[in-house]
């Protein structure tokens, strides 16, 4: 009898426990909230990789000293970081998920930079029943295995020329007629077959498609057949160096389109600088840019929850996480915003688990200065659009979304002759 008031104390304990939604592990880490992440500081994605440090850096910073910490269980707790190098390596992304999840001890996974990396973690995570965020692998692939813990930020392959059709059906809506010509590479027919699906939906006309090979050194042969379908415009393109080669054999050739839209080439600055005056006008779709219009009042606008910090203030961190006056790129805000949904997470589902957070998050709608958040069934992002960029006067200027936009879009864009005798897309 003289251990019943020990049992009825142990018993009262545990039911506080159950009522808050907490587990008794959940109790013990509630000091702090851990991220892990298998980063990409060295090997091909070392540059992606130092930018999405960086931008998480810059986020869990904002978090715990601007918004106080994680609302959890009455109380606001602090994230805190744990990292190592995956050397942009598939095995050691799968060593270190573990060393992270059994010796860390960590309350998310999120993932390396890359669909390929991304895509080796998520079986590892899924025997933890472990919560697992997608900053960087775009592949639509990854959320057709049927994986129940991972979620995206990063927007979905099939989504980067979406808005492009959009923009050009909203701004001229005699244009009728797309061609479509992609590298032959996963990636790329992955978007190329968003792009026709989506275009199918808008009412155009695929009057071109074609696939070349990785690689190639002339797309003559290609252009020369995408030329005699006289398109209104133009959506391709994979990487940089056939990107630049698809932009400088359309000029030889003569091949003027009302707009020519290009993927993972057209956005970089040193596209421009190689092409120079044969680059004005052109357009590529970018998951973020700095100077893009998303903020609180945009937010209210469109009737989405608000979560800071604001572009500057981001921007402002993010330096002072790299120790270095940059400006991020998408690879640290896809990222840094990954921090702010698994904080609104954690906070809707009042809880740690990774179940209840999964279940959180595919009901979250939100804005942050990445843009939109909203993901489906299977953890894919379908709330986030991509914005769009045209060189302009040498300048990267957004013009898709609206929301988004920092200027107004050059339709149609200036010939090649015309851009030979120097003028530039200024609309």
């Amino acid at each position: 009898m003289k251990n019943l008031p020990k049992l009825l104390f142990l018993i009262i304990a545990l039911s506080c426990f159950i009522l808050t939604g907490f587990s008794i592990a959940e109790a013990k880490s509630a000091g702090k909230i851990v991220i892990g992440h298998p980063a990409c500081l060295s090997g091909k994605y070392a540059k992606a990789g130092e930018q999405a440090v960086g931008g998480i850096k810059a986020c869990i910073n904002w978090v715990n000293n601007v918004y106080g910490g994680v609302k959890v269980a009455g109380k606001k707790v602090p994230l805190e970081y744990k990292y190592y190098d995956c050397e942009s390596k598939k095995e050691a992304v799968t060593s270190l998920i573990g060393r992270l999840i059994t010796v860390n001890k960590v309350n998310v996974v999120f993932s390396a930079y890359s669909s390929g990396l991304t895509l080796r973690g998520a079986p590892v995570t899924e025997s933890h029943q472990m919560l697992y965020m997608d900053h960087g692998g775009a592949n639509n692939k990854i959320f057709r295995q049927g994986f129940r813990y991972i979620v995206q930020t990063i927007g979905p392959a099939t989504s980067y020329h979406q808005g492009t059709l959009d923009m050009i059906h909203k701004i001229d809506p005699k244009a009728k007629k797309v061609a479509l010509a992609y590298e032959d590479s996963e990636f790329a027919k992955m978007v190329m077959h968003g792009a026709e699906k989506h275009a199918k939906k808008l009412g155009f006309n695929i009057v071109f498609k074609r696939t070349y090979p990785k690689g190639v050194t002339d797309l003559t042969p290609l252009l020369s057949a995408l030329k005699g379908s006289k398109p209104d415009f133009t959506l391709g393109g994979g990487h940089f160096e056939d990107g630049q080669l698809f932009n400088r054999q359309m000029s030889d050739l003569d091949i003027d389109t009302n707009a020519l839209s290009l993927i993972a080439a057209a956005t970089l600055p040193a596209f421009y600088k190689a092409l120079t005056s044969l680059a004005e006008g052109v357009m590529g779709p970018s998951h973020w840019e700095y100077g893009v219009k998303y903020s609180a009042d945009e937010a209210k606008n469109v009737g989405l929850d608000w979560i800071g910090p604001d572009q500057d203030e981001f921007v402002a961190l993010f330096k002072k996480a790299v120790g270095k006056d940059i400006i991020p790129d998408y690879h640290a805000a896809e990222a840094g915003a990954q921090v702010l949904a698994y904080v609104l997470g954690v906070e809707k589902a009042n809880s740690l688990d990774s179940d209840k957070v999964r279940a959180a998050l595919g009901n979250l709608k939100f804005m942050s200065f990445y843009g939109g958040w909203d993901v489906d069934d299977t953890g894919l992002q379908v709330g986030h659009s991509m914005v769009d960029v045209q060189w302009q006067g040498g300048k990267r200027v957004i013009v898709w979304p609206e929301e988004a936009q920092t200027g107004k879009p050059c339709y149609p864009m200036p010939t090649f002759a015309e851009k030979a005798k120097g003028k530039v897309a200024i609309p």
